[in-house]
C-alpha cells in the first residue's frame, strides 16, 4: 500500500523590472536570452501597464518619480 515519492521542488524567483513602452522588446530579448537553458523552470515574463507610480519619499508622481 505504500509508496515512496520522490519530490524534487524547483526554486522560484520572481523579478519585477518597469521599463518604459520603447524598452520593452530590448528587455524581453535580454531577459530571454539570459534565463533560457532549455529546461522546466526557465520562467515565464508577463507584460503589464504600470498605472501610477508614487515616490514615498519625495512625493513625486509618475514619470518623475521613475
Amino acid at each position: 500500500r505504500g509508496n515512496e515519492y520522490k519530490v524534487d521542488f524547483i526554486s522560484k524567483s520572481k523579478v519585477v523590472i518597469v521599463v518604459n513602452d520603447d524598452k520593452v522588446t530590448p528587455a524581453i530579448e535580454a531577459i530571454s536570452k539570459a534565463a533560457h537553458t532549455g529546461e522546466i523552470g526557465d520562467g515565464k515574463i508577463f507584460i503589464t501597464s504600470v498605472e501610477r507610480v508614487v515616490r514615498i519619499r519625495t512625493g513625486e508622481l509618475d514619470e518623475s518619480a521613475v
